[in-house]
């Protein structure tokens, strides 16, 4: 976190040109422009259930077209 007052005297516009040049020295703002964008991560309870649904799916049109009643879309 970068902190800084204003110093007793000086102007909004400086303070606020010293404040800038602090938080870009910090490199929070680029982390966070960096971070924005980002897809956030599943947890391994939701990538589990994902890949169990996927798998119910997946085994059940199998069974479709081995009996026949689903055709390959090949």
């Amino acid at each position: 976190m970068v902190e800084t007052k204003r110093k007793k005297g000086e102007s909004f516009e400086s303070f606020l040109r010293r404040f800038s040049r602090r938080l870009l020295r910090s490199g929070k703002l680029y982390e966070a422009k960096k971070r924005k964008y980002l897809p956030e991560r599943k947890s391994d309870l939701l990538k589990k259930r994902s890949a169990l649904i996927s798998k119910k799916y997946r085994e059940k049109r199998e069974y479709l077209e081995k009996i026949g009643k689903l055709k390959n879309k090949i």
